[in-house]
């Protein structure tokens, strides 16, 4: 799998483009500034942009070549980012350090997945907020084109993001037809999960 990702990134193209998920935008902007963690980060556009508010950022992946496009991106802007190389049950969340944690498409096998969002929920500080968006299972099963992993297991229905942060209060849970124009890998209409839950 690292090396499927290190292939895809080390492409010269930002394959999901250099501008933030729409959705995520919509939020950061609302949001009180504050310490930011973006897991499986890829190229960095989203961690970018928190950056580019004045959020203080850290991000991870596994794979080096996204690292280096992600530190890339921000040189070109001026922006400091703090990126680790980590696969996420390798990665030290700590205990009520963030003021948000971001999962965009950050799609984690059903095997771990239970753990690391409980971690995430640990990760956080009080009032603390995790935002995600992820394809839900009818990305599949309508045949849509614009992304996401060709396994159901590893879609994200609202059902399951409140039972995995069920300790959190839910802020925001909706499943929604959406148009994407991020980069050529995600682009046309999508069916995804969003989610917003607050300690």
């Amino acid at each position: 799998m690292k090396e499927f990702w290190d292939e895809r990134f080390k492409q010269t193209e930002y394959i999901y483009g250099q501008e933030p998920n729409t959705f995520l935008k919509s939020q950061l902007v609302k949001f009180t500034k504050g310490k930011i963690l973006f897991p499986l980060e890829g190229e960095g556009r989203n961690a970018c942009f928190a950056a580019s508010l004045g959020f203080i950022v850290d991000a991870f992946d596994f794979s080096e070549a996204g690292k280096h496009k992600a530190l890339e991106l921000a040189t070109r802007k001026n922006l400091a980012i703090n990126y680790s190389i980590s696969k996420a049950e390798d990665y030290d969340f700590g205990t009520e350090i963030y003021d948000y944690i971001v999962l965009i498409y950050a799609h984690l096998n059903p095997s771990i997945r239970p753990k690391i969002h409980q971690k995430i929920v640990n990760a956080l500080k009080p009032n603390g907020r995790v935002i995600i968006e992820a394809f839900h299972p009818k990305q599949l099963k309508n045949n849509y084109t614009s992304g996401g992993p060709k396994s159901l297991d590893m879609l994200y229905t609202t059902k399951l993001l409140k039972n995995d942060f069920s300790d959190l209060n839910i802020l925001l849970a909706e499943e929604i037809e959406t148009e994407l124009n991020e980069g050529n890998y995600h682009k046309g209409k999508a069916f995804v999960s969003r989610f917003i839950g607050q300690k």
